[in-house]
């Protein structure tokens, strides 16, 4: 868990950052409807959980610099005992204050009346629009309430600024209580991923592959993903988001797993690929190697001071090249590359950001030019090959072998670390598991 000290260093940081006149607004994620008048389970913003920890709807967080009566204000539920006989404890304002370390906590019935006046003698408000669309609205409202009274010497802000770059830039590096609690999850998520190998078997569905990874990782304590998990087998294999997960599995079909936990809010991000009967064919292998030597070349780059995008072209050059060597591709690697003829069996980037969301925040280039790795930024780099039977001019024995091999990597002082290395991932290992 993350300390509340923490969430308070965050709030800090920012009020110095958005000066003394500022005021930055911040609101919960608003509860959503699946069907009927069933949510779906609650999860919190994850910038609004970045800064205040609390995991509440109907909340609105306010930080206003130099403010006498408090700077940092939250606005949440009241305390009411029908209300949490059905749905559970509330904080309510005392719990905002002595445990979410609230300055001041008004019920969020409050919160029309109240903002107008923590407006005023602010000259600009960080706010992030058409993010929150009705609360757009609300703000808007309380502006202009606060604008209306300017005859009255009462000075209102003129300004928006986005905020989402201030906090996202925050977000990218992580400390090492966001790192351990990310080893955990990634830790947790490994285990879902060899449960899923070891039960694999034909004549299974995907859905059996799915819930053995799901068991292992709730009964862990992991009880959300931190994304639709991908269990796609045969063909499916294919495509990059497949999420039907219903298939059935047969004999000699390669499966390809995308999954990872979510532990208290943080993410991981896993891709394994292994054979249904636990023993790739020769052509498997090949490709299986193939991406799986392209991962390793790129994580072997990754270092503070280099380029976001070195990672990509080196796995766009090994692929290439091995693509030529399997007879896939013909011409030379250079003019391949130049004419993306990779493209149809290597169709996206190598990784994402990675933290309290799966795809995380903060920016991948500067005054468009790739950034350079820090320590403290964790991606995953997750290179693949996917040659589906209808790109044309590809024997058939290759057809329906999707391969992506994805890893969690820390940036590190003097290189990276990669956080799901015990997650088995070369060709001997995996089939010495699946063979129990």
């Amino acid at each position: 868990m993350i300390k509340m000290t923490t969430f308070a260093n965050r709030r800090n940081y920012l009020l110095k950052k958005i000066g003394p006149l500022g005021a930055l607004i911040l609101p919960a994620a608003p509860e959503l409807l699946r069907n009927g008048d069933a949510h779906h389970a609650y999860r919190q913003h994850s910038d609004f959980y970045y800064l205040t920890g609390f995991e509440e709807p109907e909340a609105v967080m306010v930080l206003l610099p130099k403010r006498k009566e408090g700077e940092y204000v939250l606005f949440n539920r009241v305390r009411d005992r029908s209300r949490e006989i059905w749905d559970g404890p509330r904080a309510g304002q005392d719990g905002a204050r002595k445990t979410y370390k609230a300055d001041q906590a008004f019920p969020i019935d409050e919160l029309n009346a109240r903002l107008p006046e923590l407006l005023h003698g602010r000259d600009v408000i960080h706010y992030t629009l058409g993010i929150h669309p009705a609360f757009d609205n609300v703000l808007i409202q309380a502006l202009n309430s606060a604008r209306s009274r300017i005859r009255g010497g009462v000075n209102a802000p003129t300004a928006f600024v986005d905020l989402s770059s201030s906090i996202h830039e925050m977000r990218l590096l992580k400390s090492a209580e966001e790192i351990a609690i990310m080893q955990k999850a990634i830790d947790i998520t490994g285990l879902g991923h060899v449960a899923a190998m070891t039960a694999c078997k034909p004549g299974m569905h995907e859905y059996e592959l799915e819930a053995a990874f799901l068991y292992e990782c709730q009964k862990r304590g992991a009880r959300f993903c931190a994304y639709t998990p991908i269990v796609g087998a045969g063909k499916n294999t294919c495509v990059l988001h497949y999420v039907a997960n219903n298939a059935p599995i047969h004999d000699g079909d390669l499966i390809l797993i995308d999954a990872g936990c979510e532990l208290n809010n943080y993410a991981s991000d896993i891709t394994r690929t292994f054979p249904a009967n636990g023993q790739f064919s020769k052509e498997q292998r090949a490709i299986y190697e193939l991406v799986l030597k392209a991962q390793l070349a790129a994580i072997k780059v990754i270092k503070p001071g280099v380029s976001y995008q070195k990672p990509q072209e080196i796995i766009v050059k090994v692929i290439t090249q091995g693509l030529i060597d399997l007879g896939i591709l013909k011409g030379q690697r250079d003019k391949l590359i130049k004419d993306k003829a990779y493209f149809p069996f290597y169709m996206h980037r190598s990784g994402h950001w990675l933290g309290i969301d799966v795809h995380d925040v903060g920016h991948y280039s500067i005054d468009e030019k790739w950034r350079t790795f820090e320590p403290g930024m964790v991606l995953t780099v997750e290179p693949g090959i996917y040659i589906s039977a209808d790109i044309k001019g590809v024997h058939q024995r290759w057809h329906n072998i999707g391969v992506r091999i994805e890893d969690d990597v820390l940036v590190t002082k003097k290189g990276c670390d990669v956080l799901s290395h015990a997650i088995p991932k070369s060709v001997a290992d995996i089939e010495k598991l699946m063979r129990g």
